[in-house]
């Protein structure tokens, strides 16, 4: 859903829809890559039988790597272009019951069972006897729900915007200076915020608080935005400077890690971080300007390719939520069913990224049409 320019009255952009089915199958394979990847990131590198050679490794980083920089922002984009209409809509009351059973209901019960059942199956297949207990409170990351602490950050940004007093009036699309200016500021906030809180740290609930600068920026781009029509067309001349912007920061990252002299990631990773670094500020830099530039122009880039939506796609669309709800569970399965396999993560990991994506749509798809979740996913 997205609000019509001018308007409260929300509508259906199907490129949008279908844009966030590509982001959620593009987490699921990139999390079925990082549970073999020695720099982790994902909850299978605790137990993984194979890991990547190094040299491999580091062409996916360079290949795959900046995308994760800017996925998410994009997401927290997209939901504040639908924000202000489904709150004009329901009402403040409703709006916030309605979030708290989409969001809220999924991200405690991936706390208290979906993940830790998931964890559990992984760690025992590695031959290493955990408990409930030690599942929820023993793990680095407390009260830990997987993938889903998305929805809980996002829960909280939902609540915060219904509850605080807004601005009426007119709003304008927003100006390539502006995209500038925001890029420059979430930098700079991003850099002081790791001084604290590292990057890939860990917290209570584990809500990414290091991630926290990008995610309301975008998210409060988009609710500035959601009056604009921007959800249904980026002007050209900015979809344009974004791209070229997101090509040129792409095309220097090798140089840099050249200059850097970044042969191992895994080895290199801690000074990019956080803390009074050089390559700290400089991660936070390369990251504020792909999720600025990277998530509009990823948003121009679907309302101007994904402009009639086949079957596949609606169903993809309308599944998209529950597979993202669904992707610890089964890449986790499918991880522990590949075990006894006497094969390289090379050849585990591209395995299980097709399956894995392919295994959330379909089980997404049969609770949201043949399940009482459908209602709720």
């Amino acid at each position: 859903m997205t609000a019509m320019p001018g308007t409260g009255v929300a509508q259906r952009v199907s490129s949008v829809d279908s844009l966030r089915a590509v982001l959620v199958a593009w987490i699921i394979g990139g999390h079925a890559l990082l549970g073999y990847a020695a720099i982790g990131g994902w909850a299978y590198d605790e137990v993984n039988e194979v890991t990547f050679a190094p040299a491999v490794e580091l062409v996916l980083i360079a290949i795959l790597g900046p995308s994760a920089l800017f996925i998410l922002g994009t997401f927290f984009l997209i939901s504040g272009l639908f924000t202000p209409a489904s709150l004009a809509k329901r009402g403040r009351q409703s709006f916030l019951t309605q979030r708290t059973l989409r969001l809220g209901v999924p991200w405690v019960a991936s706390i208290l069972a979906l993940w830790p059942a998931s964890l559990w199956l992984a760690y025992h297949a590695a031959g290493r006897p955990v408990g409930y207990p030690w599942l929820l409170v023993g793990r680095e990351r407390l009260l830990d729900s997987g993938a889903l602490w998305f929805a809980g950050v996002l829960l909280i940004f939902s609540v915060a915007y219904a509850l605080l007093p807004r601005r009426g009036g007119a709003s304008s699309v927003v100006t390539g200076r502006g995209l500038l200016a925001l890029a420059v500021a979430l930098a700079l906030v991003t850099f002081v915020v790791r001084l604290a809180v590292t990057a890939r740290g860990t917290e209570v609930l584990d809500l990414h608080l290091w991630q926290w600068p990008q995610l309301a920026a975008m998210f409060w781009l988009g609710i500035g935005q959601a009056r604009t029509g921007f959800a249904q067309w980026v002007p050209p001349a900015l979809y344009r400077r974004c791209g070229l912007v997101v090509v040129a920061t792409l095309a220097s990252l090798p140089v840099l890690a050249l200059a850097a002299g970044i042969t191992d990631v895994a080895a290199s990773a801690e000074a990019f971080l956080g803390g009074w670094h050089w390559q700290a500020l400089l991660l936070a830099t390369i990251e504020a300007v792909l999720v600025v530039a990277g998530s509009v122009w990823l948003l121009g880039f679907a309302q101007r390719a994904f402009t009639t939506p086949g079957p596949l796609a609606r169903a993809a669309t309308r599944s998209s939520f529950a597979a993202f709800v669904l992707q610890g569970p089964v890449l986790l399965a499918l991880a522990v069913a590949a075990r006894p396999l006497p094969w390289p993560a090379e050849v585990k990991a591209p395995l299980l990224l097709v399956c894995g994506i392919v295994g959330c749509f379909a089980l997404g798809r049969l609770l949201v049409t043949r399940t009482p979740l459908r209602s709720l996913l």
